[in-house]
């Protein structure tokens, strides 16, 4: 049995389905970035999106391993100057978010409801390779494959937002943490 990263996450096991692959090689810089832009989407909605970045009609935000990364108009969607489209990761994530949709399908949850709770990318170790270089030197050439965790659950009941505000919570709006501790104590000693 393979122990999950995100294990803990998992407050209802019966209410979500995991998948994982193990040395999959595709970059796991790439992957990052695919997975932090799929975490908490419904599952149908990471489909559309992972099929638009296949076709080129849309991009991954590259946000953390951005070194190097041209910049694309298309990821203004996201608030972002940089993206790509990794095609490869694209296609192992998507490989990964069907087994987790079957597994879920076979424990008798709707999969319609499902969300991918959470993504989880490490690296794995490097696969070495070398190179041949001028005047008879040689340099390592290596793969940089991952590890991918990923958790789908169904929605839980949505709890409706409260209309009546406690008027402690409406004076404390807009203030930060030691406005808000200073008018604790200030309440305390009154």
């Amino acid at each position: 049995m393979v122990r999950y990263a995100a294990a803990a996450l998992a407050t209802n096991p019966e209410k979500t389905a995991r998948a994982h692959g193990e040395y999959l090689r595709t970059h796991f810089k790439n992957m990052r970035e695919v997975a932090a832009a799929l975490s908490g989407m419904k599952l149908n909605k990471a489909y559309a999106y992972l099929g638009d970045v296949k076709d080129h009609k849309r991009v991954i935000p590259y946000r953390r391993f951005a070194g190097g990364v041209g910049r694309a108009s298309q990821a203004k969607e996201f608030k972002a100057t940089q993206g790509r489209g990794p095609e490869k990761s694209v296609k192992f994530i998507t490989r990964l978010l069907k087994n987790a949709e079957s597994n879920a399908d076979a424990k008798g949850i709707d999969v319609e409801e499902l969300t991918i709770k959470n993504i989880v990318v490490q690296q794995a170790p490097k696969t070495r390779r070398r190179t041949y270089r001028a005047h008879g030197r040689i340099n390592p050439y290596q793969g940089h494959p991952c590890h991918v965790e990923i958790i789908l659950s169904a929605s839980e009941t949505e709890v409706e937002k409260a209309t009546d505000i406690p008027s402690s919570a409406v004076s404390l709006a807009g203030l930060n943490r030691r406005q808000v501790a200073r008018r604790r104590i200030e309440a305390a000693r009154a």
